[in-house]
C-alpha cells in the first residue's frame, strides 16, 4: 500500500514540474516572439500582446505609457521601419500559484549594449498578456556615481 501511494506521488509530482516548466517555456517562447514582433516591424503582433491596460515604462524618466500612449509614441518607428531589436541572452520567469499570473526579469542584447526588462503577464483566457513591462539600464555599482552625475546635471 505504501509503494501504491509513494508512486502515486511521484507520478504527481513528476506532472506538476513538468507542468511548470510547460508554462515556462510557453512565457519564454511568449516574451521571445513579442520581441522579434517589434524587430520584423510587425506593429498590429507587438500590440496584441500587450493587455488592454497594459502599461510600458522605457528609460527616459518620462516614459510611462499606457498601451495607446506606447502604440501612438511607437507608430513612427514601426512606419519608418526604425523598431528595436531586443534579445534575451537571460530571463527568469516566476509563476503564481494559481497560473494567472507571471511576473519576469531579462537581460537584454541590443545594437548598443545591454538594458534590462521586467515585466508581470497576466492570463486572459488562454493567452498571456503583458500587464506592466519596465525597460531599464543596469548600471554596473562602479559607475553608478558617474551616472547619476550625467543624470543630475541635465
Amino acid at each position: 500500500m505504501k509503494k501504491n501511494i509513494l508512486f502515486l506521488f511521484l507520478i504527481f509530482l513528476s506532472f506538476s514540474l513538468y507542468a511548470q516548466d510547460s508554462m515556462e517555456n510557453d512565457i519564454d517562447n511568449f516574451l521571445t516572439s513579442w520581441h522579434e514582433a517589434a524587430a520584423l516591424g510587425n506593429q498590429a503582433s507587438y500590440f496584441e500582446m500587450i493587455d488592454e491596460s497594459g502599461i510600458y515604462i522605457g528609460t527616459d524618466s518620462t516614459e510611462i505609457w499606457t498601451k495607446q500612449e506606447f502604440y501612438d509614441w511607437s507608430t513612427p518607428h514601426f512606419s519608418a521601419g526604425k523598431t528595436w531589436n531586443f534579445k534575451a541572452n537571460s530571463r527568469n520567469i516566476y509563476i503564481s500559484d494559481d497560473k494567472q499570473m507571471a511576473w519576469f526579469d531579462e537581460l537584454i542584447n541590443f545594437s548598443k549594449g545591454t538594458l534590462r526588462g521586467s515585466g508581470i503577464l497576466i492570463k486572459r483566457q488562454k493567452d498571456w498578456k503583458i500587464l506592466h513591462y519596465v525597460l531599464s539600464l543596469p548600471v554596473p555599482n562602479e559607475k553608478f556615481e558617474e551616472v547619476m552625475e550625467v543624470i543630475n546635471s541635465e
